[in-house]
């Protein structure tokens, strides 16, 4: 089942600059695997060296934030978003 990923701009040359992609998958994590193996590059920047989403990146499937839900495990399908967010950080001094 194909799933529409929204790329943010950091991660949008792994794509040659599509803002969306299309990948099938049943779960967030076949989703993201599919995503890597066909934009090579993705499991890089989004997983760590044990295998788990970094920390500064944020996953929604639609406008659900996968960390109050099922995790990688969530569902997707066929008319859902999946959006990778890195956090941002920051702040300046006043």
């Amino acid at each position: 089942m194909a799933v529409t990923v929204r790329v943010p701009g950091p991660l949008r040359r792994l794509t040659n600059g599509s803002a969306e992609v299309s990948v099938e998958g049943g779960t967030v994590k076949d989703a993201l695997q599919n995503l890597d193996a066909t934009y090579p590059g993705f499991r890089d920047r989004l997983y760590d060296d044990a295998g788990q989403l970094r920390q500064f990146i944020n996953i929604y499937v639609n406008d659900s934030d996968i960390r109050f839900g099922q995790g990688l495990d969530t569902p997707v399908g066929e008319r859902d978003e999946l959006s990778i967010v890195p956090a941002v950080a920051g702040g300046g001094r006043s």
